[in-house]
């Protein structure tokens, strides 16, 4: 055998072919535990035998799809329930918020009618001090007759100073009261004479004595007035009565 290979070898060399050499063996060639067939690779995995049919093997992290699904479950139910009470406290936030803008609003309101009162009362008090001047004006107007030029000169001056006083007062909102011929208002006016006539009307007012002032729309004092009463009827008994003793 080994004549004949030698011989194929030396054949081989002089004609210039490649020299394979095969070399054989009555012994079985050793064998290695990892290689299966002709070419190396490994052992294929083994998984377990009592895996479930309906049971996955997640590619990513290698979790059972049947746990994936629940943690998925578990954490939407969890952000729906923090999604919920979020909203609950955004409803009980602007209800607060509602509440505390109405409550300014009514102490805004409160505030600004209070400042509004007391302005007016402040008002109300300084010009019912300056009134009593403006009724002095008017009595020496009516009373003051003056016959020279001197006199008619100082009648002047302090009549412009009376007109002056009264345009200021006007333009706080004073305006005088105009009661003659009108029926008695108690709320506007008051009584402090009475004249019997038959003239005009039981309670009709005859006469402004002290004259009155609106502040706005407000009573800022009386008017002080004489009212008309009903004139007494005598019997002609009691007239011959007067007669006879006359």
């Amino acid at each position: 055998m080994m004549d004949e290979n030698k011989q194929v070898n030396n054949t081989s060399q002089q004609l210039g072919e490649p020299i394979e050499v095969s070399m054989t063996s009555d012994s079985p060639a050793p064998t290695n535990p990892n290689v299966s067939g002709a070419g190396w690779f490994p052992d294929q995995v083994t998984t377990p035998d009592k895996l479930s049919e309906d049971t996955t093997i997640s590619p990513e992290n290698g979790v059972p799809a049947t746990d994936t699904t629940e943690l998925e479950t578990a954490a939407v139910a969890e952000l729906t329930q923090q999604i919920e009470s979020l909203k609950v406290q955004l409803e009980e936030r602007g209800t607060q918020y509602m509440r505390i803008a109405a409550d300014f609003e009514n102490y805004r309101k409160r505030t600004s009618k209070e400042k509004e009162d007391l302005d007016l009362q402040v008002k109300r008090n300084t010009i019912l001090e300056l009134l009593p001047i403006v009724d002095n004006f008017e009595r020496a107007r009516a009373h003051l007759k003056p016959q020279t030029d001197g006199e008619m000169t100082i009648h002047k001056s302090y009549q412009g100073v009376y007109k002056q006083l009264v345009e200021s007062l006007k333009r706080l909102g004073v305006s005088p009261m105009r009661p003659e011929g009108e029926q008695f208002d108690p709320n506007v006016h008051e009584a402090v004479m009475r004249e019997a006539t038959d003239e005009h009307p039981e309670g009709t007012v005859l006469e402004e004595l002290v004259r009155g002032y609106y502040l706005g729309d407000r009573v800022l004092r009386h008017s002080m007035v004489k009212v008309a009463a009903p004139k007494e009827d005598t019997s002609p008994v009691q007239q011959d009565q007067s007669s006879a003793k006359s």
